[in-house]
């Protein structure tokens, strides 16, 4: 197993490489789909960028690892006039970073959460430390969820996009994973029922899992993570995996808080252990990481207190890499 970083940018300094470098991260991983150039001015990445980027990502001893394919939007999801020329962009890209040798994609879809039915917070850990809360009873708004109509309208889409990219995601040796619905409130497409829909319905082996230890946790705890990494691992399904930890769960405390890596309700090393049982060899990435005090967070209006993405200096970003290469050298000394 590895370790990557997201980026929520395309443009690295040498800086943020060099730490990277340093810290022993071994592959990046682009989390914005915008982000790439030529996104923009004709809707895919520019090949002749990209390749530029690889080589210089490369050169520090690092490699890309996942990268986000860009986004369907609500006009895509409601079927609205144009809207196809979205599906046609994401089809290029995967051929793009296809012949560029990138391996792993990720398509977002839009209304796969309903943060409407939690009330964001800010809350605060260890020695002051802050990290993202969500509660369902400090929601006091009224809302209404998806009926099943709307639901089954919305897995239409979701089939016709999959139905496009998935032969070309063969044709070009990429893998499309999927992260689940986060936070995984109920009824949200990528919940544990509709998760496990993915494969079910696009059985190809290019078809699998951003596995996000942390938000699977929101919805079970640790039980629910260790049995879900056993199925989808004993199929080849986890591509990626988002190594977080948390406290609480939606079920039973109403709310959740993201944690440093020590600090939550998972014994992570007991993660770590299944993820090896069943052949896991990919990346771990430590996302969503608690600010801590001195850091440079990486912050955005969905994610007020969560220090999403990497940033050059983040105390809490060293932190959960050194913590994750502690594990993986304890799992080796543990398995002899």
């Amino acid at each position: 197993m590895k370790v990557s970083v997201t980026t929520t940018k395309f443009d690295l300094t040498e800086g943020d490489l060099k730490q990277m470098c340093q810290l022993g991260v071994d592959c990046v991983d682009f989390g914005t789909g915008s982000s790439f150039p030529g996104v923009k001015e004709q809707g895919y990445p520019d090949l002749d960028e990209l390749l530029k980027m690889k080589r210089r990502v490369r050169s520090f001893g690092l490699d890309i690892n996942r990268v986000t394919l860009p986004d369907l939007s609500k006009k895509f999801m409601n079927n609205e006039d144009g809207s196809e020329v979205e599906l046609e962009n994401s089809v290029k890209a995967v051929k793009v970073f296809g012949e560029a040798g990138i391996t792993i994609v990720r398509q977002r879809f839009e209304g796969d959460t309903f943060n409407y039915m939690t009330k964001s917070y800010q809350a605060r850990q260890r020695g002051g430390a802050i990290a993202r809360g969500e509660s369902l009873g400090f929601n006091k708004e009224e809302y209404e969820t998806p009926t099943l109509e709307e639901h089954e309208k919305w897995w239409s889409r979701f089939r016709d996009a999959y139905a496009e990219l998935v032969p070309v995601c063969e044709d070009y040796g990429v893998r499309i994973g999927m992260h689940p619905s986060d936070s995984p409130n109920h009824d949200t497409p990528f919940g544990g029922l509709g998760y496990r829909r993915i494969i079910d319905e696009f059985p190809s082996s290019n078809v699998g899992y951003v596995y996000c230890v942390g938000t699977r946790a929101e919805e079970g705890g640790s039980p629910l993570v260790l049995n879900e990494i056993n199925h989808y691992g004993r199929k080849d399904r986890l591509f990626l995996v988002h190594f977080r930890n948390v406290r609480g769960t939606l079920p039973t405390a109403g709310a959740f808080e993201e944690a440093l890596l020590d600090d939550g309700d998972m014994n992570m090393f007991k993660i770590l252990l299944e993820l090896r049982k069943v052949g896991y060899k990919g990346c771990l990435n430590p996302d969503h990481v608690p600010m801590m005090e001195g850091d440079n967070p990486d912050l955005n209006g969905n994610w007020a207190h969560s220090n999403i993405g990497w940033s050059y200096g983040s105390v809490g970003f060293a932190y959960s890499i050194g913590y994750i290469k502690a594990l993986l050298a304890a799992l080796v000394e543990f398995e002899g």
